[in-house]
């Protein structure tokens, strides 16, 4: 009896530890708890897929690596019903599809292979909502085309309100969300000529939308730009004061100013994750980098090449300003080597006549071809969230 008690004690022991252990690892067998899966299969321990000032000094600059070919992309079919005809290129009569085919590589980690069934399960009962512009709404549709083929088509809606869109999954009681707001604050018409005026100290009627969404995702760069022959305001009012002109980014500045007072004081991070989507690049300056006729991704800037937009630099002072942890998303240098992946004249569908003189017709190089480099962006932001 006596020899048989150290054995007994050693079974004993080895039970609590592996008790000991299976709590400290918290694995959860629901999927709505927000596990991550990916996690286990990458066995990455040195990746902290979080970018923003708040991030561990472990964590991947997702924004460096290089693009490379993958046969097996796109993730989703050209054909998905979600499309807008301006970000349909194939449809459109794009004569090349390999733009659909690159895939980024960061230096130093992974980009988990976005799986619908498991980014669902993470969103599981969540709202999120993608906020900007047009290149928003590009983004956007990627996120829903990525999706929408695991969902019966029955158990999926589309629902108006007022300047948003929802894409509704209804087994998962989750939606994907849109809101239109390219400047984030108020662009309203008034005075004796109804003329445009851009508020900069006012946000609430944009804003009244965010609310209770779980997930943010924003963006609000390119209309602060706009040249003055196509300037998207008549007048800037700050306070009761009213401006026939400024520098675009001062008024961008103060702008986002006043977005992030609204952060700080109407959200709680432990409820609400929010992401600030960084500059998407333009392609339509003449000193070679028209995006007409490319057919696949630069290899590197050199220093002739790398433009940082002035509005990246403002967007991270004023970040770094904030209480909320607003994580940025910077896919501005990513995107600015895949000057193949715009619509160019394939923005809309050419008839026959057209096709054979393309280069007449007007270049879209702003928006993306879908499926194609927005994708990629939303599997960072499933790595993100």
């Amino acid at each position: 009896m006596g020899e048989s008690t150290p054995l007994c004690s050693c079974l004993f022991l080895m039970f609590l530890l592996s008790v000991t252990l299976f709590f400290f690892h918290g694995e959860s067998t629901q999927f709505n708890q927000g596990e991550n899966p990916w996690l286990e299969e990458e066995k990455d321990d040195d990746v902290n897929m979080v970018q923003s000032q708040w991030g561990s000094p472990k964590s991947c600059d997702m924004s460096i690596g290089k693009w490379v070919y993958d046969s097996s992309y796109p993730l989703y079919d050209s054909t998905c019903p979600y499309l807008s005809s301006a970000v349909s290129c194939q449809k459109n009569g794009r004569p090349d599809s390999d733009y659909e085919k690159w895939r980024w590589t960061p230096q130093g980690c992974t980009i988990p292979r976005f799986n619908a069934l498991e980014f669902l399960g993470k969103i599981r009962r969540k709202r999120i909502m993608l906020v900007g512009d047009s290149i928003v709404r590009n983004q956007w549709e990627s996120l829903v085309c990525l999706v929408e083929s695991v969902i019966p088509t029955e158990r999926k809606i589309v629902t108006y309100t007022g300047p948003t869109m929802a894409f509704h999954l209804l087994d998962f009681e989750t939606s994907i969300e849109f809101c239109w707001a390219p400047f984030l604050v108020e662009l309203q018409r008034g005075g004796p000529q109804n003329k445009r005026i851009l508020h900069l100290d006012s946000i609430e009627e944009n804003a009244r939308f965010w609310r209770g969404v779980d997930i943010l995702v924003f963006d609000s760069a390119h209309w602060w730009t706009h040249a003055s022959d196509s300037s998207t305001w008549d007048f800037l009012m700050e306070g009761n004061k009213m401006f026939t002109e400024m520098n675009p980014m001062v008024a961008y500045e103060k702008g986002l100013t006043t977005w992030a007072r609204w952060v700080d004081l109407n959200l709680d991070p432990r409820q609400t994750q929010v992401i600030f989507r960084s500059v998407s690049p333009r392609h339509n300056r003449e000193n070679g980098w028209k995006c007409y006729n490319q057919r696949e991704p630069m290899e590197y800037l050199n220093h002739h090449q790398v433009h940082v937009p002035g509005q990246v630099k403002i967007l991270e002072g004023v970040l770094k300003q904030m209480r909320f942890p607003v994580y940025l998303q910077d896919i501005t240098t990513m995107s600015e080597l895949r000057r193949d992946g715009h619509p160019s004249v394939y923005a809309r569908a050419l008839d026959p006549q057209e096709r054979q003189h393309p280069r007449d017709y007007t270049s879209d190089c702003s928006h993306w071809c879908l499926p194609g480099v927005p994708d990629i962006w939303n599997e960072m932001l499933n790595a993100l969230i």
